[in-house]
């Protein structure tokens, strides 16, 4: 559950049934994790054919992460439902476009900091000049969708990774900043001391190379609706 760190804002999914867009490698993984990890073992079951599912929009995945940023779920939320409402679209897929024609005075009435203001309406125009499609990113690494996208103000390598997890559905990423990922291994495999970045990144190795499917349940265990950007 990405909690306080530079980022989103969760929406969610029913755990009855595995959503349609759910990654190829996720059965896998979840026998892979339950053979390495005991933990692993007793929690994936505890959340039935819940998987990882993307929303199918870069630019909203992003945008999400801005709004959601060192704020509450439930604000963030809020906020959201706002915003795209003055955008004048549903909030699933909000267009670049929309969001550069707005005045920032619109954009503050729905919640939105001066800061956060200013940070959506770059990455409205960093999509709008962007040279290479959006496709690209399915050809480049972790790291190098990560160089690009922090180079966006207001995106930190923290969102850049949300947006390796929940919209290109890398199988591979830890976010080691995100707390409310070390404060669930901390709850599930140190009895809740506390655990330092390097602790996690250790406890991880076992994870490989499907730590993004991990760290999704490790949020599911501190939260029981699924989060997604």
């Amino acid at each position: 559950m990405p909690k306080s760190a530079p980022g989103a804002t969760p929406v969610t999914a029913t755990a009855a049934s595995a959503p349609a867009g759910a990654p190829s490698y996720w059965d896998d993984a979840c026998r892979h994790l339950a053979r390495r990890d005991r933990v692993m073992k007793k929690l994936i079951p505890r959340f039935g054919q819940a998987r990882l599912s993307s929303r199918g929009d870069a630019f909203t995945t992003l945008a999400r992460s801005i709004v959601g940023q060192q704020i509450s779920v439930k604000a963030a939320q809020s906020v959201w439902d706002r915003f795209a409402a003055v955008v004048g679209g549903p909030g699933t897929h909000l267009p670049p476009a929309g969001v550069r024609t707005l005045a920032v005075p619109q954009m503050r009435e729905a919640g939105l900091s001066a800061r956060k203001c200013e940070y959506l309406q770059d990455l409205a125009r960093h999509f709008a000049e962007r040279q290479a499609p959006e496709a690209d990113w399915l050809t480049m690494d972790d790291e190098a969708v990560i160089t690009e996208l922090v180079a966006i103000r207001g995106i930190g390598r923290w969102t850049a990774e949300m947006f390796l997890i929940f919209h290109l559905m890398r199988p591979n990423v830890m976010p080691l900043d995100d707390l409310g990922l070390l404060k669930g291994i901390s709850l599930n495999y140190f009895s809740g001391e506390p655990v330092s970045r390097a602790e996690a990144r250790e406890l991880g190795e076992a994870w490989a190379p499907f730590r993004s499917v991990a760290t999704w349940y490790i949020w599911r265990s501190l939260d029981p609706l699924p989060v997604d950007y």
